[in-house]
């Protein structure tokens, strides 16, 4: 079968390091975090008290105030990245009808409206069933930031919402690269959204001893492959890229950050939680990645990690690198976590991280791990410790793995 480069020619994102790609971009070169203490609700009753909010976001510079009071915060992160995205394509509108059929969107969530649940369920319970908005549903379901960013961009091609846990954005963008590849669409916007620190949120993952609560150090809190480590710290936030396919790009003189390569996607079938302890699954995302790209362990230079900053993950991550690169792992192959920096933006997270990984080759630059002083013996890796490093980068792999054994590793290639 015949298939079609795609390339990435737009970047649009909202993260707790600010809210543009800009300004996240710069945040992440500092090796400055984006964690601090919670502010939109009262957390002192919770085990922890931080978290990667998003600060000073304003909707309406991207939807009316009528869509504001109808949509829960992660379609407004959605629409907002979408939107950046595009302009920073060099795209206003698109509005030949014939164009807007080959025009696609998918965006995940790992759990969707959370805050517009907890406020309906808490009128429900206050004044009974004729308290509950008829928006109640549009504004919670997951699939929402897909269809709102499609009404705003007129994109009638492939549109839906992958939940995959921490792996939606990553399975979103996978999707959608192969939907170009073999002749789908032309375009697609594609990435993830999340909003979910709130009580239920934070209890949730609380509850089942996921989060760090180094509460009297939240910037230090998020510390991949650091023995000291103690948990991840949650995030909110969207992350989208237009991808489309190459010779359209080149065509319309577009700027190209990367080439899409190849997508791996396995399961671990093992465990709700914890990865498989050989990094089996993990390793055989990461190796089918590579195999549809056409690459080489010697030709990848750069892995954007899951990184999540737990004992489980790090530790089998870093095995499942080992099992694939061999004495490539330890000679010349860079690992970092961002999730140092923004905190773990779950179903949002593979969205911001393919946009870290295609600046990260598109600039020559690797984003460091921060907080990383005291080195786990499991982890023995080049995790680019504390310090951007300035490196030519010709292949990168970004991984994203999921609570029910989801795993998707990402591969980009310098063009």
């Amino acid at each position: 079968m015949m298939t079609r480069r795609v390339v990435v020619t737009g970047v649009g994102a909202v993260t707790p390091l600010g809210n543009d790609v800009e300004t996240t971009w710069q945040g992440l070169l500092e090796g400055r975090s984006g964690i601090g203490p919670i502010t939109t609700f009262d957390a002192s009753a919770f085990d922890t008290h931080f978290a990667g909010e998003i600060k000073g976001f304003n909707p309406e510079l991207f939807m009316d105030r009528k869509e504001t009071k109808r949509t829960d915060r992660f379609v407004q992160y959605a629409v907002a990245a979408s939107t950046m995205a595009l302009r920073d394509a060099g795209i206003e509108q698109v509005s030949d009808p014939a164009e807007q059929e080959r025009f696609g969107v998918i965006i995940g969530s790992g759990i969707g409206g959370l805050e517009t649940h907890e406020a309906q369920h808490n009128r429900y319970l206050a004044g009974g069933p004729g308290r509950i908005s008829p928006f109640y549903v549009p504004m919670m379901i997951s699939d929402m930031a897909a269809g709102y960013v499609s009404i705003h961009v007129q994109a009638k091609g492939p549109n839906f919402c992958t939940v995959s846990a921490c792996a939606s954005a990553g399975h979103a963008i996978g999707a959608a690269f192969r939907s170009i590849r073999y002749g789908e669409s032309d375009m697609m916007l594609a990435g993830g959204t999340e909003c979910s620190i709130t009580p239920m949120g934070l209890g949730g993952f609380n509850a089942c001893k996921a989060l760090s609560t180094r509460n009297d150090d939240p910037q230090g809190a998020s510390r991949p492959f650091d023995v000291t480590r103690d948990g991840f710290v949650l995030g909110d936030g969207s992350g989208v890229v237009l991808i489309e396919e190459y010779e359209h790009a080149v065509k319309r003189g577009a700027r190209i950050y990367a080439e899409v390569v190849g997508v791996g996607n396995t399961g671990d079938a093992y465990h709700i939680t914890a990865p498989a302890e050989d990094g089996n699954g993990a390793s055989r995302a990461m190796a089918a990645a590579m195999r549809e790209g056409g690459l080489s362990v010697d030709d990848v230079d750069y892995i954007n990690a899951h990184g999540t900053s737990t004992e489980h993950n790090d530790q089998i991550e870093s095995l499942a690198i080992r099992n694939v690169f061999g004495a490539r792992a330890k000679n010349g192959l860079v690992v970092s976590s961002t999730k140092s920096m923004t905190g773990h933006l779950l179903g949002a997270a593979g969205g911001v991280e393919a946009i870290f990984t295609s600046l990260s080759i598109y600039h020559g630059i690797v984003p460091p791990t921060i907080n990383y002083r005291n080195p786990d013996p499991k982890c023995d890796l080049d995790y680019c410790p504390n310090q951007k490093r300035s490196l030519t980068i010709r292949a990168a792999l970004s991984n994203s793995f999921g609570f029910g054994g989801h795993n998707v590793s990402l591969a980009f290639r310098k063009i």
